[in-house]
């Protein structure tokens, strides 16, 4: 089972959604309070489960309504995606990855794992 570890920053407090094995799947941004963190943790909760999957690395990508995953090639040319709520908002982003393939496991995890992860504190 996966995991929600929140980490206080020195801007803020943020979360990292940890598989099963520890590694990170997706990041939030850095939040102001624990409480609005907390409340960015129950939104990848509820999107994640039945959000839509727009391909931005093909040559005409059909734009979907949020909540979305969006898949898109960085500067590096490296796949990432972008978990958006029903507001149009990021929620959670991932780390680049090499592999179409891999960011496609990604994106899974996240909809594996995040409705049922626990919430931790990490230092």
């Amino acid at each position: 089972m996966g995991k929600f570890a929140i980490k206080t920053v020195a801007t803020g407090v943020k979360f990292n959604l940890k598989a099963t094995n520890g590694e990170i799947i997706a990041t939030s941004e850095i939040y102001k309070t624990l409480r609005s963190c907390k409340n960015g943790i129950e939104s990848v909760r509820k999107n994640s489960a039945r959000a839509n999957f727009e391909d931005q690395t093909v040559a005409e990508p059909v734009k979907e309504k949020c909540p979305k995953f969006e898949m898109y090639q960085d500067k590096r040319g490296e796949y990432r995606f972008r978990l958006k709520a029903t507001n149009g908002e990021i929620i959670a982003t991932s780390e680049g990855y090499k592999a179409k393939a891999s960011c496609l496991n990604g994106i899974e995890s996240v909809k594996k794992n995040a409705p049922e992860a626990e919430v931790v504190t990490e230092e």
